[in-house]
């Protein structure tokens, strides 16, 4: 596995001006470490994970199933092995009041679960204080947390703490893990 999915904490910064989406990651010592871009024009979710923003090695890439589905199901593939890593499928009812997403397997069985902290703090979200009440995230794996996705507040431009810390038993793949953190930041750019 490459490199870049080696660290315990990340900062996604999703540009603010662009016609696409565009993200960066940045390691504890804020140095650049991946670098993604959404892909114009496409029915379907297409969206490239690099090591650098020349673009010169593709890491992951995450692509929707359906061109238009209520319960998205992303994949997660390792652009090196042309394998799947697992896939992230949106609850479709569910995230209409709190985002709720499931983590599947590369064989699509359902391993853990994404979702925002309370229903209370996403309705005030989503009615009244739209980004100055920033979004967190748990990540769980079987029974256990496995990783912490908190916004931060900054009116001007979405960043997004990963926390895989508490995953010290490595149950999580850090791959699906970077995954999740860029659709949130992809979806939520969309709601805002």
């Amino acid at each position: 596995m490459h490199s870049a999915f080696q660290h315990n904490h990340y900062l996604l910064k999703r540009q603010a001006i662009a016609l696409t989406g565009k993200f960066r990651f940045y390691d504890p010592a804020g140095n650049l470490v991946m670098f993604s871009q959404q892909k114009m024009f496409k029915l379907r979710e297409d969206i490239r994970v690099y090591a650098d923003e020349a673009k010169t090695q593709e890491l992951l890439y995450i692509q929707a199933r359906q061109i238009i589905d209520f319960s998205a199901a992303y994949d997660v593939i390792d652009s090196a092995s042309g394998q799947k890593v697992g896939a992230l499928r949106r609850k479709g009812l569910r995230s209409m009041l709190r985002d709720e997403w499931e983590v599947l397997d590369a064989s699509d069985r359902v391993i853990g679960v994404l979702f925002e902290d309370s229903v209370g703090l996403a309705i005030l979200r989503r009615l009244l204080l739209g980004s100055l009440l920033p979004q967190n995230y748990d990540l769980i794996i079987g029974d256990q947390r496995a990783a912490d996705l908190k916004q931060r507040f900054n009116p001007f431009r979405y960043e997004l703490d990963l926390d895989f810390s508490m995953d010290t038993a490595n149950r999580l793949d850090r791959r699906l893990g970077i995954a999740a953190g860029i659709l949130l930041a992809a979806i939520e750019g969309r709601q805002s």
